[in-house]
């Protein structure tokens, strides 16, 4: 098996030191990115009510903050090539308070669209991206574990916002306690100020070989517009073939990835689960999903993980759409609390190995632009996969044929991504086999012209004589 792409940094990272508060800082920044979105819900039977919509209107307000975070990726890339990670997350996290603040005083769903799901989403995708971003910088050996750790946050956030989302709306209203989660969110500035950019010994073959517009890319350079636009952005990356496979499988997962987390919460209330217990689902799903990651991250570091980590990431996967297809099929709030552990563990595995595979397949000095490309098309999917489960839901008015879809979409996903990268490893074998070759006869080549021009000298040596 080659080596990963990532281990081409052009410098030896810390993996440590202030690595671990830069993973802390990426733990709050990914823990609200992910987690604040989902957490609306516990507000979405009473906004519903308030403004007279529908299941699949009242679904897009995370809807679009999902999707906004990733179509954000591309702009978040290139601020974080040019500024870095500190100052984008720190404009991040005002954004998105203030966007909160702002939608408190909303009066009309379309205010809410617009608040919470367009700015708050921008404002969540420059917290979300650099977070990531950095901890490839800090780290290499302990990269998985490091990005486990980082990515438990949204459990964290999650079990955490879930009972005291329901506590402040009990309180304070739906529009009080959008005021005060506005004002809470504002920590992701200081989240932000610990991404402390890494020091680099410079030298000249240092920066030749950490360039983000040069490293890793391939020998044939690009011209006219291209070459303008590979100077924010590596678009050289749509000829990658492991990119390619990675999009193509998460484009597949994501129509299915979110929905049964939005919806979790509604489809306890419409079993007629109360309002507490149904949050509490919530609870434990996210629970099992904090330790599943930074489980899912030891496991991916082992020796007989990590050369084929691929493949577990296409196993997690599959495991998630099994889990939707299994949910209709236990109707009582015991049978609903299994499956709330069953797809934490699920869900936690794959958003554990979600950016950690991608970064293993085009390493870390281009994993910024990787991400921004990869996030700009997966926004589609995130975008219409709640609403579209919503209008099965207000169609069927059962939410079981939602769950099968989502099953259906993330078990697609997990065999095309099986089966692509059974051949991707093999291609990337045959290349090294035959790229082995080729230095070998260049060596042989280079080995037969000096021993030929010693016998030359011998020769004239001997004549001299």
């Amino acid at each position: 098996m080659p080596p990963s792409a990532s281990t081409n940094l052009g410098y030896t990272p810390p993996d440590g030191g202030w690595g671990w508060a830069v993973v802390f800082g990426s733990f709050i920044s990914i823990g609200f990115s992910y987690a604040f979105p989902k957490s609306l819900t516990i507000y979405f039977k009473e906004i519903q009510e308030y403004f007279s919509i529908s299941y699949s209107q009242i679904a897009w307000v995370s809807s679009i903050m999902l999707a906004t975070m990733y179509a954000g990726g591309p702009v978040s890339s290139i601020l974080v090539n040019r500024y870095g990670s500190r100052p984008v997350v720190i404009a991040g996290g005002l954004m998105v308070g203030v966007a909160m603040v702002t939608a408190s005083f909303g009066t009309s769903i379309l205010h809410l669209y617009l608040c919470v799901g367009v700015i708050g989403g921008f404002g969540l995708a420059f917290n979300l991206q650099p977070a990531l971003t950095i901890i490839g910088k800090y780290f290499l050996v302990k990269r998985p574990m490091a990005n486990g750790i980082a990515m438990a946050g949204s459990p964290v956030f999650l079990s955490t916002l879930a009972p005291v989302n329901q506590f402040l709306f009990d309180q304070f209203g739906w529009r009080g306690s959008f005021f005060i989660l506005g004002g809470v969110l504002f920590n992701c500035c200081v989240a932000g100020s610990l991404m402390r950019p890494i020091k680099i010994p410079v030298s000249k073959t240092t920066e030749d070989n950490i360039s983000p517009q040069t490293a890793g890319q391939d020998e044939s350079k690009p011209s006219g517009c291209s070459s303008k636009l590979n100077q924010f952005i590596d678009i050289s990356l749509f000829k990658h073939r492991g990119f390619l496979i990675y999009l193509v499988g998460n484009v597949l997962m994501f129509f299915g990835f979110f929905a049964p987390v939005v919806f979790l919460a509604p489809y306890a209330k419409h079993q007629g689960v109360d309002e507490y217990s149904a949050a509490f689902l919530l609870s434990i799903f996210a629970l099992v999903d904090m330790f599943a990651r930074p489980g899912t991250g030891l496991v991916a570091n082992t020796k007989w993980i990590r050369p084929k980590i691929q493949y577990f990431f296409s196993f997690a996967v599959t495991y998630n759409g099994l889990c939707h297809l299994m949910c209709p099929l236990l109707p009582g709030y015991i049978d609903l609390v299994v499956y709330a552990v069953l797809f934490g563990l699920a869900f936690g595995m794959v958003c554990a190995l979600l950016f950690e595979v991608l970064m293993d397949l085009v390493g870390a000095q281009r994993f910024s632009s990787a991400v921004g490309l990869a996030t700009i098309i997966e926004c589609g999917p995130v975008l219409l996969g709640p609403p579209i489960s919503g209008l099965l839901v207000d169609i069927f008015m059962d939410y079981k044929y939602m769950y099968f879809a989502c099953g259906m979409m993330m078990l697609a996903g997990g065999v095309f991504l099986f089966i692509m990268n059974y051949y991707n490893y093999r291609w990337l074998k045959k290349e090294e086999k035959q790229r082995n070759a080729e230095e070998l006869q260049i060596f042989s080549t280079k080995e037969l012209a000096a021993i030929d021009e010693e016998i030359k000298l011998s020769i004239e040596e001997k004549l001299k004589d």
